[in-house]
């Protein structure tokens, strides 16, 4: 039998957050819930997992559904999203490729 995932409160609270501003936006722009699923390619279950905060769906899929009613993902704009993600790009090469944890020493000082 698989394994249940859990969720944080944190990560619960925001995809309700995000559901609930996709259901706005769709209402603002007059679009019904069908019209939506099909320009986004999924079924009118799948956005109604995301508009009700459902950690299912994939984050590729809520994206998109939140790009096409005009949320604005972290706060910006597309172009403002380019700079960010290049300034991330940048500092990330920065940092090593992996991440090993740390061998501690032994401590044969009897």
């Amino acid at each position: 039998m698989p394994r249940k995932r859990t969720y944080s409160r944190v990560t619960r609270e925001a995809l309700l957050m995000l559901g609930r501003l996709i259901r706005i936006g769709r209402a603002e722009r007059g679009l019904t819930a069908q019209d939506l699923a099909d320009r986004a390619g999924i079924s009118r279950t799948t956005l109604s997992n995301i508009e009700k905060g459902a950690p299912g769906p994939e984050i590729g899929t809520v994206f998109e559904v939140a790009a096409l009613v005009g949320v604005a993902l972290f706060g910006e704009e597309e172009r403002g999203l380019q700079l960010q993600n290049a300034h991330l790009g940048e500092k990330l090469a920065l940092l090593p490729k992996a991440v090993r944890r740390s061998v501690k020493e032994a401590d044969d000082d009897f």
